[in-house]
């Protein structure tokens, strides 16, 4: 009686905090065995493990901004740089910086903490559009015990990324469009993802014209829907644009992004979906498997394809299947299959929901124990540094 009397955050709350425990104890572990590194020397604390790998991108933004002139290797081609990482999140750790005084360590950690908790609150609120309260706090049970969870509390822009996106996917199932058009800026500056939601919306408005007998979709939403839509466009080639006016360079953008590739293919042109041929030809070179790579590429795609169409994902709506399939195809396009991918599909977080819609209590352990398994397999693999290391996050 007393649990179900207990406010649906303070559950979420109590999960959130569970989940952090954990999360913290295993990074804790990992820094411990951590030796000295381009980073940081051997044994970091906490703050300072939590500053590995791109955070010092983030941390050059927040401090000194984005080059005017863009950095050059000795065969003329761009080397890697600030413009690839998007300023909202260095921008609100700027802020936070000057108004307390405190350095961007403690800062940084701090907004990604903060943001993980906003960002489990808003994803119960969202599940809970779609399915039943008990199973929409397992499914942000999974959200929060995730294997890649840690992100949530290093400097990365993770956090507040995934808190708008649940925000804003809230707002789009409420039918808000309105109230989207700040967060949908606000989400496109933190991680690009405003290409992928104006394809959601784009899917969303042909289904509520398409269903407009059964739901009735006024012009005035239409015309709010497809603004919103085209604004999402926009926002989604702003940084580009906001790159070539700085620097000069109408590619600036897209040929830092490709520096992030030279180590694996080279410096290559940027084709729409022929990042995900190279990626499969080269890491099936890699592991032996050279003739079967792209078919398993395509075999994985069609699998994924099918899954949204299961009947638990069914029961998200077709708009969370709509999001998913979009940033799916986002990903498809433009990016190239490495170590970070992972991190990069933290976004399809809705899925969790699926995931979460079993009732079994060994099933339910029993996910969220390799869950946790998972989160130690990604601090080995890819967060915590042994010696030369080709797994970024």
């Amino acid at each position: 009686m007393r649990y179900r009397l207990t406010p649906w955050w303070v559950r979420v709350l109590a999960v959130w905090l569970f989940s952090r425990v954990v999360t913290t104890v295993l990074m804790l572990l990992f820094a411990s065995w951590q030796e000295k590194n381009p980073w940081t020397g051997p044994r970091p604390g906490l703050l300072a493990f939590s500053q590995l790998w791109d955070s010092v991108w983030y941390h050059i933004v927040a401090v000194s901004g984005y080059p005017s002139v863009l950095p050059r290797g000795a065969d003329g081609h761009v080397t890697e740089n600030a413009w690839a990482f998007l300023p909202a999140y260095p921008a609100v750790s700027r802020l936070v910086m000057t108004v307390t005084g405190l350095p961007w360590e403690p800062v940084s950690v701090f907004l990604s903490v903060a943001f993980s908790l906003g960002a489990a609150l808003m994803a119960y609120k969202l599940f809970r559009l779609v399915l039943p309260a008990e199973t929409s706090l397992f499914a942000v049970t999974l959200f929060c015990f995730a294997p890649l969870s840690p992100i949530f509390q290093v400097a990365y822009a993770e956090s507040m990324h995934v808190f708008l996106l649940a925000l804003a996917l809230y707002l789009l199932l409420r039918r808000h469009y309105g109230l989207l058009f700040p967060v949908v800026a606000a989400m496109a500056l933190t991680r690009p993802s405003g290409l992928a939601f104006a394809l959601a919306l784009g899917l969303h408005i042909v289904h509520r014209f398409v269903t407009r007998a059964r739901d009735p979709f006024p012009l005035a939403d239409g015309i709010m829907a497809s603004s919103l839509a085209l604004f999402s466009l926009v926002m989604g080639i702003a940084w580009p644009l906001v790159a070539w006016a700085v620097t000069g360079s109408a590619s600036a953008y897209t040929d830092t992004e490709l520096a992030w590739r030279v180590p694996y293919i080279g410096y290559t042109e940027l084709m729409p979906f022929a990042a995900w041929i190279q990626g499969a030809q080269f890491w099936g070179a890699q592991w032996g498997i050279g003739l079967f790579a792209v078919p398993l590429l395509f075999l994985a795609v069609g699998f994924f394809v099918v899954f949204l169409f299961i009947p638990p994902v069914r029961r998200l709506g077709v708009d969370l299947r709509f999001w998913s399939a979009g940033y799916a195809v986002y990903l498809l396009a433009v990016f190239f299959p490495q170590s970070s991918t992972f991190r990069l599909l933290v976004p399809l977080f809705p899925l969790l929901g699926a995931v979460a819609q079993p009732r079994s209590p060994v099933y339910r352990v029993a996910i969220v124990a390799l869950c946790v398994a998972g989160q130690v397999g990604w601090l080995y693999a890819c967060w915590w540094v042994n010696g030369y290391d080709w797994t970024p996050p």
